[in-house]
C-alpha cells in the first residue's frame, strides 16, 4: 500500500464519493479508480460497493479507512519530527477546548515551554468531540478540555487515556445595574439575553447543559468569538454571561459584577488531558500529561505562569463553528 493509495481511500471514506475524493486530492477520477483497484488486488477485499444511497463499505473497508487515517497521521507526524530534530527542536501539538484555551492554556503552556529551550508548542482550538479523531490520526499529541462522562455519541476507546486534573465552576453573572442584581425584579432566567463564548455551541459543554436546564431558547443566546467579549457585554448591562468562578473573583468582590442567585445558574465541570497510551504517545506528550497536575501547573492555569514568555509564539489555529 502506498501513501497515495491510502490518501485516496481515506478521502473516499470521508466524502462517500470517488468524484469528491478526486476533487479534494486534485487528481482525475481515473487515478482514484486505479488506486482503489490496486488496494482491492493487494488486500483481496472489495472494500466497498455502490448502493442506492451511496457507497456501502465492507467490514474490511471500514477497517482500512480507520487504519489509513492513522497511517497517514503517523507519516505526517514522522515528517514533522524529523524536521524538528534537524532543527534541534521538539514540537508538541496540543488541541484545547475554547474555554480552556482562553482561560487556562496560556499559563500552562507558557510555564511548560520554559522547561527546556528546545520545546516548541503549537496549540489549536477544537470542539471536544473532535479530540478522539485528532489523537487517533496523530494530528495532535495531547488534547485538553472538559471530561464529560458518557458523552452522547461516544464509546470507550481503549487506545486513549483520560486523566482529570482540575475542577471548575461556571457561574452566571450580570452587571450591578441589571434588573436581576440584588434580587431585583426581572424576567425569568430563560427570558434573559445570554451572552456566551464559543463553548456554548458544543451540545455537551457545561454552558449548553446549563442553558438546556434553564430552558433558554436559541433566540435569547448570543455567541461571541471568545468569552472575554461576552463578559465585556455583561459588564455593560446587556445580559447574563457565563464565566469560570475563579476568573471573576475580583470583580464580584468589588461589585462590578453580581452573581445570579439561582441554583440553576451554575454548573460544575472537570478539565482533563486526552492522549494515546504512554507506549504509543510521544515522550514530550507524556511529559505534559505528568506536568499538568503538578501544583506549579495548576497555579499557572489559575493565575498565569509568571514566566518570561518572550520566546513562546505558538501558531494557533482557531476553528469557528456556528
Amino acid at each position: 500500500m502506498t501513501p497515495a493509495q491510502l490518501r485516496t481511500f481515506a478521502a473516499i471514506a470521508r466524502h462517500g464519493s470517488g468524484k469528491a475524493a478526486a476533487a479534494e486530492l486534485g487528481v482525475s477520477e481515473a487515478a482514484v479508480s486505479g488506486n482503489v483497484a490496486a488496494l482491492r488486488r493487494e488486500l483481496g477485499d472489495e472494500l466497498f460497493h455502490r448502493s442506492g444511497s451511496g457507497l456501502a463499505f465492507t467490514p474490511g473497508g471500514l477497517r482500512l479507512a480507520s487504519r489509513a487515517v492513522e497511517l497517514l497521521g503517523l507519516q505526517d507526524l514522522t515528517r514533522r519530527e524529523v524536521r524538528a530534530a534537524s532543527d534541534g527542536q521538539r514540537i508538541l501539538h496540543i488541541a484545547v477546548s475554547a474555554l480552556f484555551g482562553e482561560l487556562a492554556a496560556p499559563g500552562l503552556i507558557e510555564l511548560f515551554s520554559t522547561r527546556a529551550a528546545d520545546i516548541e508548542v503549537e496549540m489549536s482550538v477544537w470542539p471536544p468531540d473532535q479530540f478522539e479523531r485528532l489523537l487517533m490520526a496523530r494530528v495532535v499529541d495531547v488534547a485538553i478540555g472538559p471530561h464529560v462522562r458518557n458523552r452522547p455519541g461516544t464509546a470507550r476507546n481503549d487506545a486513549l487515556r483520560v486523566r482529570e486534573f482540575l475542577r471548575y465552576q461556571l457561574v452566571a453573572v450580570i452587571a450591578a445595574g441589571h434588573p436581576l442584581a440584588n434580587g431585583g425584579a426581572g424576567a425569568p432566567l430563560a427570558e434573559q439575553t445570554w451572552l456566551l463564548g464559543p463553548a456554548a455551541a458544543d451540545p455537551a459543554s457545561g454552558a449548553s447543559r446549563l442553558l438546556q436546564r434553564i430552558g433558554v431558547p436559541e433566540s435569547n443566546q448570543r455567541i461571541f468569538q471568545n468569552h472575554a467579549a461576552a463578559l465585556s457585554e455583561a459588564r455593560a448591562g446587556t445580559g447574563v454571561a457565563l464565566c469560570a468562578a475563579h476568573t471573576a473573583q475580583t470583580e464580584l468582590a468589588d461589585g462590578r459584577l453580581v452573581r445570579v442567585r439561582s441554583a440553576a445558574s451554575m454548573v460544575d465541570g472537570t478539565w482533563a488531558t486526552f492522549s494515546l497510551r504512554p507506549d504509543e504517545s510521544t515522550p514530550l506528550a507524556n511529559e505534559l500529561v505528568r506536568f499538568v497536575s503538578t501544583p506549579r501547573a495548576i497555579q499557572a492555569m489559575l493565575t498565569g505562569s509568571g514566566a518570561n514568555i518572550a520566546r513562546f509564539r505558538p501558531r494557533v489555529h482557531v476553528t469557528l463553528w456556528s
